[in-house]
């Protein structure tokens, strides 16, 4: 998913001190018709946890009168994308040659390493659009990886009132195989109503908690939809609660904190001002960095980059290693 913003602030991925419950806020996904998604990270109070970068929710959103999600190919550096759908259905093709379909429960990662490009669009199979987009940031070892994409199913997994589904890292009993560059936990848990569940945590992870739906606590805190619960390092358990009468859902993230400088501007994660205009300068070049998507047949053939900020981008130190 692309950061559609005509004008994107410059983000310095930096922890912060910080502990409590983020809000969203709503950006459109594309033009004034388009759908809109709920944006958790990243924001002023925390814009990291562990090497999660990028949250966006999205839905439920009857998507059979209106266009749906239609993103033309625009390009990626330095991370991985992690799509992961409710209920729909989005078609994505990318410049390493793959053409996928991201389905509810079924985990897809791109790896754009040092450059890719690709496209989402939901298909006419789609009538609720309904998931979640995020980003990890990829470390100065690895960021300038090839291109690469996995697909992985989890197997759902009863937990006393509890359904998980790990799609990255491991919690409970369940693990994901899918490779990551970084220690990360990425799951899925459904709450039956009345239900609490509490999971052993590895206390060297920064965790978060997105709300989709239902009545949840996260420990003593309530959450509303699209709400990013988020608890430091040195936790040994995590706690969910659904107060309510019918079913709730939330998706786990964590990892440890994330030791290195970032930029993040529009769709690019880079580490100083100067590869970040480069980045944009190739993208709009139509360098072979990016390589180009085949099969996109949307409104415009790729997105342009916004204009960079009268400003020097510049990253901070991560204050929480």
């Amino acid at each position: 998913m692309s950061n559609t913003d005509p004008a994107p602030a410059e983000v310095a991925c930096v922890a912060s001190p910080f502990a409590g419950v983020l809000h969203p806020r709503e950006v459109p996904l594309g033009g004034p018709r388009a759908i809109r998604v709920r944006r958790t990270l990243p924001q002023r109070e925390r814009s990291l946890i562990g090497a999660w970068c990028f949250a966006d929710h999205y839905g439920p959103q009857d998507v059979r009168d209106g266009p749906g999600m239609d993103v033309p190919p625009h390009p990626h550096t330095g991370l991985q994308t992690v799509s992961w759908l409710f209920s729909g259905e989005v078609e994505h093709r990318d410049s390493a040659g793959v053409h996928a379909m991201v389905r509810p429960g079924e985990l897809n990662v791109m790896t754009a390493g040092a450059g890719i490009c690709h496209s989402e669009v939901s298909t006419s199979a789609t009538t609720v659009l309904h998931g979640v987009q995020l980003w990890v940031a990829l470390p100065d070892s690895d960021r300038d990886t090839g291109r690469d994409f996995a697909h992985f199913v989890p197997t759902p997994r009863a937990v006393g009132g509890a359904t998980l589904r790990v799609f990255l890292g491991e919690l409970g009993s369940a693990r994901s195989p899918v490779h990551t560059f970084t220690p990360l936990l990425g799951a899925q848990v459904d709450l039956e109503p009345r239900c609490a569940a509490t999971f052993d945590v590895d206390p060297a992870f920064e965790h978060g908690v997105l709300l989709d739906q239902g009545d949840v606590t996260v420990g003593d805190a309530a959450l509303d939809v699209a709400d990013l619960a988020f608890a430091a390092v040195g936790s040994t358990e995590l706690t969910l609660t659904n107060r309510g009468d019918h079913p709730a859902r939330v998706v786990v993230l964590g990892g440890p904190p994330f030791p290195e400088e970032l930029v993040m501007w529009w769709n690019f994660v880079g580490r100083s001002h100067d590869e970040i205009a480069t980045y944009r300068a190739q993208w709009q070049d139509h360098d072979d960095r990016f390589g180009a998507v085949h099969g996109y047949q949307g409104r415009v053939s790729r997105l342009p980059a916004p204009a960079l900020p009268n400003a020097t981008l510049r990253p901070r130190r991560n204050p929480g290693v």
